[in-house]
């Protein structure tokens, strides 16, 4: 078989049996099929019943010219190995080629998060005296008061909402539903947006129960929520680059330095690991760093030689 059939077989085996989320599942399809490109331009008798290890290694070696983070790297490598561990299942290889190749080692990744006072001054930045500046006011203070990723922000129903008991029911990666207790000051916004900005818009039939509209009445991108933080960030004089997940980690950071149990904030965000979650607590441990840096009296004290 060609690389085309044996890479859709592989996206049914990750969409079906590992029931991957349509984000990550388009990130490793991605990265197969940049493999696919190489050999076809390389490598035409290369399958992928008989590529080497050799020739991957080749590949992956000209992939790293690009100057791509050790992240991305490391993230092809992880989706290569998948589809060659899968191969190898279906007994469609006997050998795994990429068995001996080596990740590229990761230092701690810690997010980019901002301070409450410059999500104050972000949130001030949005013009709201439209309706779609109204719902981008909205958009950023349920990203900030729930944590959700941006996939699950746009595909927020007002059916997932219960004002009565105050809770989003949020279904995240892999489908998995969580429970995201919602502020009754957030509460309010969202109610004040359905009642009184959403009705304007002209609603297609099939996002009627969608959140978040776009001027044409439909479902709103990935993309159109990136543009919008970006021109706030701008707006706001903030100079981080920032992304609707910044916002989501600024969301686990502060609760946790307002004194949330870890726990919770993984129940929350919906980790399935609570080590994921723990990156939260060396950001806290970074910010206690420069505090006694800057402000421990004995930090200032310097000796004579």
């Amino acid at each position: 078989m060609n690389w085309n059939e044996r890479i859709k077989e592989f996206e049914d085996y990750l969409r079906l049996e590992k029931n991957f989320s349509k984000n990550t599942l388009d990130a490793y399809l991605r990265d197969i099929n940049k493999v696919k490109k190489y050999v076809s331009e390389n490598l035409p008798e290369a399958t992928p019943e008989n590529i080497s290890y050799v020739q991957i290694q080749e590949y992956l070696f000209q992939n790293s010219k690009t100057k791509s983070s050790e992240r991305s790297q490391a993230r092809w490598l992880s989706s290569i190995k998948s589809f060659f561990k899968y191969l190898v299942a279906e007994e469609i290889r006997e050998d795994n080629p990429t068995s001996l190749l080596e990740a590229p080692k990761l230092g701690l990744y810690l997010p980019d998060t901002l301070s409450e006072k410059n999500i104050t001054k972000l949130i001030n930045a949005v013009d709201r005296s439209s309706d779609l500046g109204e719902r981008n006011y909205c958009i950023i203070e349920v990203l900030y008061g729930c944590g959700l990723r941006v996939s699950e922000l746009i595909d927020l129903k007002i059916s997932n909402i219960n004002f009565k008991e105050n809770y989003v029911s949020v279904y995240g990666k892999g489908d998995k539903m969580r429970f995201v207790p919602l502020a009754d000051f957030t509460a309010k916004i969202i109610l004040n947006y359905i009642k009184k900005i959403r009705i304007n818009f002209k609603i297609n039939k099939k996002s009627e129960d969608i959140l978040f509209l776009n001027r044409r009445g439909n479902a709103m991108t990935r993309v159109m929520v990136f543009i919008i933080i970006k021109d706030l960030a701008l707006k706001a004089n903030i100079k981080k680059k920032i992304s609707p997940h910044t916002f989501r980690h600024s969301f686990a950071t502060h609760l946790l330095q307002n004194g949330a149990d870890l726990r919770y904030i993984q129940e929350m965000l919906g980790h399935s690991s609570i080590t994921t979650t723990e990156i939260y607590t060396h950001l806290q441990t970074e910010e206690l760093r420069d505090v006694i840096l800057n402000y421990h009296p004995r930090n200032k004290f310097t000796t004579k030689a």
